[in-house]
C-alpha cells in the first residue's frame, strides 16, 4: 500500500501533509517511521526539522532513485527498508525513541499508470496487481480460484453487488481461454445489472482483487498492532485511509485502544483494562477544499490519530477477532 496520490509525473502531492505534520509534531525531534514511503513526501517533510530521524518502509522497491537522493542529503538521519509494514516488529528499534508512525494507504498515480503492475482497468495484457513481496498475482486468482471463492473476494473486499454473476461468468469464460485485464473488464460490464455508473463498472472488482493480492487487510491489522506496540510514551500513530473498509478497521482499532467496554451502564465496571492510548478527536480530519481542488483524488482521504499515554508493549484489542472473517477470505490465497 503505497503512500500519496499524484496528478502528473512532475508534481507530487502528499495527501493531508500539513495536517500530518501538525499531528506528529516533528519540530520536537525524535525518530519517525514512514510506513508507506512511496515518493517520499512525508519523509522529506519530516526531515526538514532538525533532530529528526526517519525510518521509511515500502514493499514496492521501485522508489530507489528517490531513496538514494534522500540518503545523500541526510546520510545519518534516513534509513529505508524494502519491507511490508506488517513486519514492523522485525526492525531493530531498541535504542530508538519512536515518536511517530504514519501510514498513507493510498496508491500513487504513477503506480496506477504502471502497465506492469496492472492496477487499473485501463491496463492491457496479463493481470498482475502485485505491489511487491507477493505470493501470487491477480492472474492466478482470476484463472484458478473457484467461483464461490471469487464471489467472497468481490463481495467483501469490493462491496460488489453483482459479485455472484461476475464470478460465475469468469469461471465460464476461462474454460476456453486465459482471462487477461481487458477480458475481465468485458466480463464485468456484461455481468452488471445496472449499466450506467458514476464510476467505472470495474472499479469495485479491481479494488477487491488488489486488496486480496496484496493481503491489505492482514497488512493493515498487523501493521496497526505492531505500531501500537513499538511507539514510546506520547508517541503518535497517524493513519490516512481512502476507502470505507480500511477506515472501518482503523476506526475500530483506535476505539478499542482508547475506550473501555462496559457490559451495561447499570452494572459496575469490573476489571477494566488500563487505557494506554487516547484519541483526541473522534471524527476524522478531512482535506481542505483547496487541497481537493489541487488534487481531486484526495477527496476520499481521512486522517485518524492516537496518542500513546504509557510505555507498554502489551496491546489489548480484539481487532483480529473482529475482522477474522476478512482474514479468512485472505487465506483463500493458500489455494494458489
Amino acid at each position: 500500500m503505497e503512500a500519496t496520490i499524484v496528478l502528473d509525473s512532475v508534481k507530487h502531492y502528499p495527501v493531508l501533509l500539513k495536517e500530518i505534520i501538525s499531528v506528529i509534531t516533528p519540530q520536537h525531534g525524535g525518530t519517525f517511521i514512514d510506513c508507506t514511503f512511496g515518493q517520499g513526501g512525508y519523509t522529506k517533510e519530516i526531515l526538514k526539522f532538525k533532530d529528526t530521524k526517519v525510518i521509511s518502509l515500502d514493499r514496492d522497491n521501485n522508489c530507489q532513485i528517490i531513496v538514494e537522493k534522500i540518503k545523500k542529503n541526510f546520510p545519518n538521519r534516513f534509513i529505508f527498508k524494502n519491507l511490508q509494514f506488517s513486519k514492523l516488529n522485525n526492525l531493530k528499534l531498541k535504542n530508538e525513541n519512536i515518536k511517530g508512525i504514519v501510514f498513507d494507504l493510498g496508491y500513487s498515480y504513477s503506480q496506477i499508470k504502471d502497465q506492469k503492475k496492472g492496477l487499473s482497468f485501463h491496463s492491457t495484457g496479463k493481470l498482475n496487481m502485485m505491489m511487491g513481496l507477493n505470493s501470487f498475482s491477480a492472474n492466478e486468482v482470476i484463472n484458478n480460484l473457484e467461483d464461490k471463492d471469487l464471489e467472497k473476494i468481490l463481495k467483501y473486499f469490493g462491496d460488489e453487488r453483482d459479485a455472484k454473476a461476475i464470478s460465475k461468468n469468469i469461471c465460464r469464460i476461462r474454460l476456453s481461454k486465459k482471462i487477461d485485464t481487458q477480458d475481465l473488464v468485458n466480463i464485468i460490464e456484461k455481468s452488471k445489472r445496472k449499466k450506467h455508473y458514476k464510476t467505472h463498472s470495474a472499479t469495485k472488482t479491481f479494488q477487491a482483487l488488489r486488496i486480496f493480492v496484496n493481503k491489505e487487510i492482514s497488512e493493515l491489522v498487523y501493521g496497526l498492532i505492531n505500531s501500537a506496540k513499538i511507539l514510546k510514551k506520547d508517541g503518535i500513530l497517524a493513519v490516512v485511509t481512502f476507502h470505507s473498509l480500511e477506515d472501518k478497521i482503523v476506526k475500530y482499532f483506535f476505539k478499542s485502544l482508547s475506550e473501555n467496554k462496559s457490559i451495561s451502564r447499570y452494572e459496575p465496571k469490573l476489571d477494566q483494562k488500563k487505557i494506554s492510548f487516547k484519541m483526541p478527536i473522534k471524527k476524522p480530519i478531512l482535506p481542505s477544499k483547496k487541497e481537493i481542488n489541487e488534487n481531486p483524488p484526495s477527496r476520499s482521504a481521512k486522517l485518524r490519530y492516537l496518542i500513546k499515554q504509557h510505555d507498554t508493549f502489551d496491546i489489548e484489542s480484539d481487532i483480529i477477532k473482529k475482522f477474522s472473517y476478512l482474514l479468512e477470505i485472505e487465506n483463500l490465497g493458500s489455494k494458489l
